[in-house]
């Protein structure tokens, strides 16, 4: 068992959180029991998460998608009220990390990702964007056995949108809602790219740069990060864990 700050503090160096700027705040979001021993990780604080997470007796919650986005209503009723009701009924502290656990480079989504899919020298493109990376499958293959190792590794079969017959060898790619990213993959000269989700233009984009496009859920492309974590917490502090996945089609 921890001192909550002492988890808070952690997570923050750890996960170097001052070196963002980001659309939500990371970090300790909702306080709880003073003392942790028990952690529960999922990928949004949704409801369904939170009830799962008490019923679990976890003490902390840590998750990728917390609360109090820009732009939000900060109001604590409807839904996000309800939810805050909730942890505070389980005296349940909620920590979220956004874009420091997309960014990380042993514990974060886009590094999990390069693992699931066997994905070999895994980096960021450069250091001034963190958040896209690039690697090299193990050798070339088209792109319906990168299908269908997607498939495999994540549970679910991705949107691929063809745009080359040549086989994809060097591949660029950034979890969650990183489409935006592809003309940046396509000028690094990357034979494919890969996003949780795609925007009408995305197609468009990906035939005219000539970079196949793989949409492979926003949910599925980031469990990683935050079961990592889990896992790296409770060795390093002796804390129970258990990652709990509420299923998510998007």
């Amino acid at each position: 068992m921890i001192e909550l700050k002492t988890l808070v503090d952690y997570c923050a160096d750890c996960l170097s959180i001052a070196d963002f700027q980001d659309y939500c705040p990371n970090g300790l979001q909702v306080e709880g029991a003073s003392r942790v021993a028990r952690i529960v990780t999922g990928v949004t604080a949704s409801q369904a998460l939170i009830d799962a997470a008490a019923a679990d007796g976890a003490d902390a919650l840590l998750v990728h998608h917390g609360f109090f986005w820009k732009g939000e209503d900060p109001c604590l009723v409807g839904i996000k009220g309800r939810r805050i009701k909730a942890l505070h009924a389980a005296e349940m502290s909620l920590l979220a990390y956004h874009l420091p656990l997309d960014a990380h480079a042993e514990l974060g989504n886009n590094r999990c990702l390069a693992g699931l899919l066997g994905i070999e020298q895994p980096a960021p493109a450069s250091a001034s964007e963190p958040l896209l990376w690039c690697g090299y499958l193990p050798s070339a293959q088209p792109a319906q056995r990168l299908c269908e190792r997607i498939a495999e590794a994540l549970g679910r079969s991705p949107l691929h949108i063809a745009a080359s017959e040549r086989p994809i060898h060097r591949l660029a790619w950034c979890t969650g809602g990183g489409q935006r990213y592809i003309e940046q993959a396509a000028t690094l000269g990357v034979d494919a790219f890969l996003s949780g989700e795609i925007s009408e233009s995305t197609t468009h984009q990906a035939r005219e740069f000539g970079v196949d496009y793989f949409a492979i859920g926003h949910h599925a492309s980031e469990r990683g990060g935050i079961c990592a974590l889990g896992e790296h917490l409770g060795k390093r502090f002796g804390l129970e864990h258990r990652f709990i996945d509420i299923n998510n089609p998007a």
